[in-house]
């Protein structure tokens, strides 16, 4: 079957990168991902990654931190991972870089647009971390915005849930999930897909997003062939 999309985002939670521990890397979990992803990659898809830093780091716990320092402190954690997840991809051949929007030369490239999207095209990965390099801004609106600097086709945001629901179905049976959904819907209604920031910049680029659950493995595989799991967010249905 042929791929449904060129070009991809893949947007990776800090805390999906934890498996079931919550916290730090789940080798198992860093290794099944990396495996999915060489399997689009196989497919031809050109395939760029978000990660956030949620298993090593949440932002300020405390009224006693600057908020500027607490969110540089995220973007180092989403580093840790991004070279965690570039080590388990190359270990599996898979050629793959790095690219951080804080300069740390000895370990990664520093972000340049021209160059990511070289790398895509000679079939290399490429992951971005250090989000923006600017505090209050999330990884969520890094993939937005990387999504619309280098003209992915569409963000698959990975989640530990399987779609958007109209409440949390962890504590709510009766959560009712949504198959699709305009960026309005989702602006309007508060759903937690996105923040609003990088839910707008995905609105005013026409990036459609598909969320889905990462416990399935072959998942990834299954929103790139066009299947239709989770749940899509786009201008109208």
């Amino acid at each position: 079957m042929r791929p449904k999309y060129k070009r991809v985002i893949l947007k990776l939670s800090g805390e999906a990168l934890a498996g079931d521990q919550g916290f730090g890397l789940n080798e198992k979990t860093i290794d099944s991902i990396a495996d999915q992803v060489k399997e689009i990659f196989d497919l031809g898809v050109e395939v760029s990654i978000v990660v956030g830093g949620g298993n090593f780091w949440r932002g300020r716990s405390g009224k006693g931190m600057d908020r500027t320092t607490a969110d540089y402190m995220g973007m180092l954690a989403t580093v840790i991972n991004a070279l965690a997840l570039q080590d388990a991809l190359e270990s599996i051949d898979v050629l793959t870089r790095v690219q951080t929007a804080i300069e740390m030369r000895q370990i990664a490239e520093p972000y340049i647009r021209r160059k990511a999207v070289r790398h895509l095209e000679k079939g290399r990965v490429v992951i971005f971390a250090a989000g923006t390099g600017n505090p209050y801004f999330s990884t969520d609106t890094t993939a937005a915005l990387r999504a619309a600097e280098i003209e992915a086709e569409v963000i698959l945001l990975a989640k530990k849930v399987d779609g958007v629901y109209d409440s949390d179905p962890k504590t709510n049976p009766n959560a009712q999930k949504f198959d699709e959904l305009t960026y309005i819907d989702v602006l309007n209604k508060g759903l937690g897909v996105m923040d609003s920031t990088a839910t707008s910049l995905c609105m005013d680029n026409k990036i459609p997003i598909v969320v889905f659950g990462l416990d399935e493995p072959q998942n990834i595989k299954k929103v790139i062939l066009g299947e239709k799991i989770g749940t899509i967010v786009r201008e109208e249905y």
